[in-house]
Parts: structure tokens; C-alpha cells; sequence
């Protein structure tokens, strides 16, 4: 720490021309409060490590599963790092980052290996890391983000596989230095990595980025990719130049952060920073900072290491990966509708509005239950369905915190399509049907079982309604006062104690045009 600051006291060294160091305007850090002089432009650019969804690690036949095991109990030889093991290559994972390479629109290379990156972390049980260097599985891709209205395209560098590390847990001792516990269930499951260019410009691009890589890698089916679990993590490399240049300048990477908000914050707070230290002419060091999400700040954690200090060199005990066009075929069989694809199929198919469309594309799950209520054969319209799903379907799931999955197990695709035409047909009106839908969620019953058990089929018999009507107006006199006065308004009130008295059961359509009539009639 004492060698960073002294690094920072030092006058800046800057690779690019002194000349174009100069502001008149200033672009607002709305996270902040703060400025950021236009004369800097941001450079960013994630690392993105996403843990696979096989049944064994990535060395070992270990469970994978271990996020509810006892500590130390997913645990054999080989993620322990015993001296005389040997590892063997998890297939499904590679097929795995080989599917997630192809939809990244990278080159899958004919040749790649496994290498050995030696640091000493306590995590780490062997003192190295089998991981990929020079030879990833997966190059040169792209994926397109928008933001504010703009197409933006993102390089993807390399995608490559690896092995998580084990899990530090530390405790605090009461008077003294305090502890760490370490558990080895984590370590050795498989983990991709996904390098992206420097292209990014923005923390909201950044956000848009990884929001989009986790939709991907959950429609392909390859990680949960749940960011607050640890099963989706992002380290950002951030830097700022003169606008119009070309260099780079020292990146900071930044570490710990759980969720999509905490690296927006994290990458604006850094934007901030780093621009300061470039006006007060400190140089900014290249380092490895943690975010402190409680106090929204960065702090130094090490310098940060290169390439060279981490002595890459061939896994020995594992053989070379080849990849011949047919294997790379299969794989590309295997992809499923991406989301962009899916979204604007159901644009043009479904006439659904963008909007619409981009919601129930969001997850994969969400599409396949849309498609499956329009499949029931029950004549369903898209924008019916849409609007179901859009909405109150996911009014429940949020509330209750279920995934679609589990609102599926109760409420079928099916069943919500019969929900949909009982209404559409009239038997109950909309707000019935809300309720009816709660029901369903609550019990797993028929709607049209839910209905006849409830007596909550719509009342349109035109004796019952003109009854209903009657004692509407006597007991209103009011407001009948108020419409025979003009007051078209009255005419609403007065349909609403009709819905009332049915106990929402009255059809709207026709309890108005009868009240109307007694009205013009008295």
C-alpha cells in the first residue's frame, strides 16, 4: 500500500500527446453528483467468469453441486491437489464453451491446449491454475448492445475454460486478528471465461453488456449465471484517455461486485477518480482495486499482475484439445433461437410491439410458456397472451419471488390459454378473471372448476340485470338527479354500485346500456 502511494504522489507519466490535455465542456456523473471533464474519454472492457451447469467438476468427478453441501464434502483428491493425481477434461464443459463461443460469433480454433497459471493464493490447492492462455477454445467474436436508442458492437476476445478456486470464509476474532476457514467445494467446477475488447465507452454500456452476456448463456442452457450467487462474476478493467486519442493508459481493475448495479456504481465511481487524479497531474497506477459497495468507493487491493508474472507454460497431464468441422457442427446444431432472433421473429410473426416482445424474450423459459399458451389451440391471440404474461402472470411471480418454471407447475400453458378464452368469450369479466388466476396460481385448479365452484360466471340474463338496475337507481336518487342534470359522469357511478352489488359478476356492457335505458325510461 505504502509503494501505491508513493507511485500516486509521483507526477503523471502519460503515453499519449500532453498537447491534447484540455477541457472546456463537462459530462455529468449522475451516481455521483460528480463531473467528469469531456476531454477524457472511458475505456472499458469485463472479464466475465461464468460457472458451467455440468453434473461434475471440471478435473474430477466430483459434484458440481455444491452451493448447500457441508464444507469440504464435494471434496476427492484431485480438487484437493494431492501430489501424484491426475486430472482428466469434463467433455461437457467444452461443448459447453464451444456453445457459448459460437453464439459470441467467435472462431473455434482447430487446436487449443490447457495451461498452467502459477499464483499463491490461499484458495488455490495445488498453487497453480489449469486454465487457457495463448490456444482458448473460443476467438475474435462480437455481440451487438443498445443504449440509448444506439447499436453498439462489442468484441469478444477469447473464450476460455478453466477451474473455479476454493472458498475463503473469514471470521472476525473478538480482541485478536480474526481467522479464515477455507472451503474446497468450489474448487475444481468448471468455469468460462469471456474476455471482451476495450470497446465499451459508458458503465451503462458495461451494464447492457453483461446484462446480454447472461441472457445468452441462460438461453444456451450452459450456467444459471446468477450474479448474487457467485455463479456470474465480472472483474472491469477501466481507463481514461484524451478524447480523440488512440493509446491506452494504465487500467484499473476492479474486483467484488455482485450484481449489476454494483458495477455501474463501481465503474462510475472509478470514472470520477481516475479523472481527478489526471487533473491534479497524479499518475494512476496500474492495480487490482476492491468495491466497496456499502460506501460506494474502490480501494487499493495489489498491483496489478501481467501476463509474464503468472509463468504460463503447457498443463502437461492434460492432452491438447482438437477440433475437427463435423464436432463443430454438432455444436452449432445445438443452439438454440437466441434472444435477438426470437425477439424479432415474434415482432414480425406476431405483429407484437417491440416492447412486447423484448419482455417476453427477456428469458427463455418466459418465451417457451408465451408460445405455449398460443399453442393450446384455443385460438388465443398473441396480444392477449402477451398481455397475460407481461403482466399479470409476472405480477405473481414477483410477488411470491417464483421463476416461471414454478408458476408453470401450477398454471400450464393450457390452462392459461382456457383462462384467456372463457374471458374473451364473456363468461367473466377481466377483474374475475385476475382473481380466478390467483386462484389457479393458490390451488393448481381449472379456471372453468374455480368458476363453477365459486358461482363467479358473469351475470347477463337480462331479468336478473334489470332487478339489479331497479334498486341501483332507488337507492341513488342523487345521482340520478345528477345525470337527468347532465352530468354524463353520474352514469359510471352508477354501473360501478351495479359491479358492486353483483360482486363483479354483472357484464359492464350490459348492466350500462340497462341502466341507461331505465334512466331515460324514469
Amino acid at each position: 500500500m505504502k509503494d501505491l502511494e508513493e507511485m500516486n504522489s509521483q507526477p503523471l507519466l502519460r503515453p499519449v500527446a500532453e498537447a491534447k490535455w484540455y477541457c472546456y465542456t463537462y459530462k455529468v456523473n449522475f451516481m455521483t453528483n460528480a463531473t467528469i471533464p469531456s476531454k477524457y474519454e472511458t475505456v472499458i472492457g469485463l472479464e466475465v467468469h461464468a460457472q458451467l451447469a455440468t453434473e461434475s467438476k471440471m478435473y474430477c468427478r466430483c459434484a458440481s453441486d455444491y452451493a448447500d453441501a457441508p464444507p469440504n464434502t464435494r471434496v476427492c483428491p484431485v480438487c484437493l491437489g494431492l501430489p501424484g493425481v491426475l486430472p482428466v477434461i469434463n467433455k461437457k464443459a467444452v461443448e459447453f464453451t464451444m456453445m457459448t463461443a459460437l453464439a459470441l460469433n467467435c472462431t473455434i480454433a482447430p487446436h487449443s491446449k490447457f495451461d498452467r497459471k502459477n499464483y499463491a493464493y490461499p484458495d488455490l490447492m495445488k498453487g497453480y491454475q489449469i486454465s487457457q492462455y495463448d490456444e482458448p477454445i473460443g476467438r475474435q467474436g462480437w455481440i451487438d448492445i443498445t443504449v440509448d436508442g444506439k447499436v453498439r458492437r462489442i468484441g469478444i476476445t477469447r473464450v476460455h475454460l478453466e477451474e473455479d478456486v476454493a472458498k475463503l470464509v473469514h471470521r472476525d476474532e473478538p480482541g485478536g486478528p480474526g481467522y479464515s476457514l477455507v472451503d474446497v467445494n468450489r474448487s475444481g467446477v468448471p468455469l468460462m471465461e469471456i474476455v471482451s475488447e476495450p470497446d465499451m465507452r459508458t458503465p451503462e454500456e458495461a451494464r447492457q453488456y453483461l446484462m446480454k452476456l447472461r441472457t445468452i448463456l441462460r438461453y444456451l442452457g450452459v450456467s444459471v449465471a446468477n450474479m448474487e450467487e457467485g455463479s456470474f462474476r465480472c472483474d472491469a478493467n477501466i481507463s481514461l484517455r484524451p478524447t480523440g486519442e488512440t493509446g491506452f493508459n494504465p487500467k484499473v481493475e476492479v474486483k467484488n461486485m455482485n450484481s449489476f448495479r454494483a458495477v455501474f456504481r463501481a465503474l462510475e465511481y472509478e470514472e470520477v477518480r481516475q479523472a481527478k487524479d489526471y487533473d491534479n497531474h497524479v499518475r494512476v497506477p496500474q492495480e487490482t482495486r476492491g468495491w466497496q459497495d456499502e460506501k460506494g468507493v474502490t480501494v487499493s487491493q495489489r498491483s496489478k499482475e501481467f501476463a509474464h508474472d503468472y509463468r504460463y507454460f503447457p498443463e502437461p497431464d492434460l492432452p491438447p484439445l482438437q477440433f475437427d468441422d463435423r464436432w463443430i457442427a454438432e455444436i452449432r446444431a445445438k443452439l438454440p433461437e437466441l434472444p435477438e432472433v426470437r425477439q424479432a421473429r415474434f415482432t414480425r410473426d406476431y405483429e407484437l410491439s417491440e416492447y412486447d416482445a423484448t419482455l417476453l424474450t427477456a428469458a427463455r423459459d418466459t418465451a417457451d410458456y408465451f408460445e405455449g399458451v398460443l399453442s393450446a389451440d384455443l385460438k388465443v391471440s398473441a396480444k392477449e397472451a402477451a398481455n397475460w404474461v407481461n403482466g399479470e402472470v409476472t405480477r405473481i411471480m414477483n410477488a411470491v419471488n417464483a421463476g416461471i418454471d414454478a408458476f408453470a407447475a401450477r398454471v400450464p400453458a393450457s390452462a392459461l390459454a382456457q383462462l384467456i378464452t372463457i374471458t374473451s368469450k364473456g363468461a367473466i369479466n377481466t377483474a374475475t378473471a385476475k382473481t380466478v388466476l390467483e386462484e389457479m396460481w393458490q390451488t393448481g385448479k381449472a379456471a372453468d372448476a374455480i368458476i363453477a365452484e365459486k358461482g363467479l360466471a358473469q351475470i347477463s340474463d337480462d331479468s336478473a340485470l334489470r332487478e339489479m338496475a331497479a334498486k341501483i337507481i332507488g337507492d341513488n336518487p342523487a345521482a340520478v338527479a345528477d345525470f337527468k342534470a347532465g352530468k354524463e359522469q353520474s352514469l359510471k357511478f352508477l354501473v360501478g354500485q351495479m359491479m358492486k352489488l353483483s360482486k363483479g359478476r354483472a357484464n359492464p356492457a350490459v348492466a350500462s346500456d340497462i341502466i341507461l335505458q331505465k334512466l331515460k325510461e324514469g
